[in-house]
């Protein structure tokens, strides 16, 4: 079985049998016919991946890799915050008339910043320090910027990425790992979904940088399943399980900004009913 259903049907079942209820107090998030949304949530779960054994898409119903990617794509690589750049239309709630989500996200990431070695935006600044001073512990991003909080549409749910290299014994390539904090997150709607997101921009920048990707540890301050879910959570992961899918990108890419979705393969993925009609709460 895929170690990463292991790790989320254990997630889930602690959060169900030890979490904390919202319900009664005052939340913000409401569902689209105007109900508070409750959660059941637990504070500070961590969940570590080794990308060198398997590829951390869940079985127990499919993740849409392409989906995912696009998103990932959409924020590190064209950093762009318009839904209009993006596949998919998991932003549109929070888009403006003209399909900005305001200074988030992809617009945090293209803001140049002075460094000693000249001007670059975080993303160039990770890919600069991994090829020139892997060593660093200081190769990191941050979009929670308090200063632009009033001008995004949603603040930051995954807000930042720490990266740290180490070496394996008897392995020619530095092994780059990587950790993903996030102040908050819907369990059944996004947590594989920003796993499988984070995992993928580990393969990229390992292949550019001439690196080989390691651990992915994601860290949630608030893992919560909302009280609509909960039904369907419990019917998830009563579900038979198969083994990780494989998943594959072009060698020949060198260069973080050349990749297309075209890049990525996905392969052998058998995995259980999609869910479809998921409420979201807003």
């Amino acid at each position: 079985m895929s170690y990463a259903d292991t790790l989320f049907i254990n997630m889930c079942r602690d959060i169900l049998e030890n979490g904390t209820s919202t319900e009664g107090e005052k939340v913000r998030p409401k569902w689209p016919d105007g109900t508070p949304a409750y959660t059941i949530k637990q504070f500070g779960v961590v969940n570590r991946y080794d990308l060198s054994k398997e590829f951390p898409a869940l079985t127990l119903r499919k993740t849409f890799v392409k989906s995912a990617v696009d998103e990932l794509l959409w924020i590190w690589q064209r950093k762009s915050n318009n839904i209009h750049d993006l596949k998919s239309h998991v932003w549109d709630e929070w888009a403006d008339e003209d399909g900005s989500i305001g200074k988030a996200y992809g617009y945090q990431m293209r803001v140049k910043h002075q460094y000693a070695e000249g001007m670059m935006d975080q993303v160039d600044r990770v890919i600069y320090d991994l090829k020139n001073n892997p060593y660093s512990r200081r190769i990191m991003t941050n979009i929670y910027v308090h200063q632009d909080l009033h001008e995004m549409n949603l603040y930051p749910c995954a807000y930042s990425m720490t990266f740290n290299v180490t070496k394996k014994p008897g392995h020619e390539k530095l092994v780059l790992n990587g950790i993903l904090n996030q102040r908050s997150q819907d369990i059944l709607a996004a947590n594989n979904w920003n796993v499988v997101q984070y995992s993928v921009l580990l393969y990229m920048l390992a292949q550019v940088c001439g690196m080989e990707p390691g651990e992915f540890v994601h860290v949630i301050a608030d893992a919560h399943i909302y009280d609509r879910h909960i039904p369907i959570i419990e019917e998830l992961i009563k579900r038979p399980v198969y083994d990780a899918p494989k998943f594959s990108m072009n060698p020949d890419v060198k260069d973080f900004y050349e990749f297309t979705l075209d890049d990525f393969k996905i392969e052998d993925y058998k995995a259980g009913e999609q869910i479809k009609d998921i409420p979201i709460a807003i």
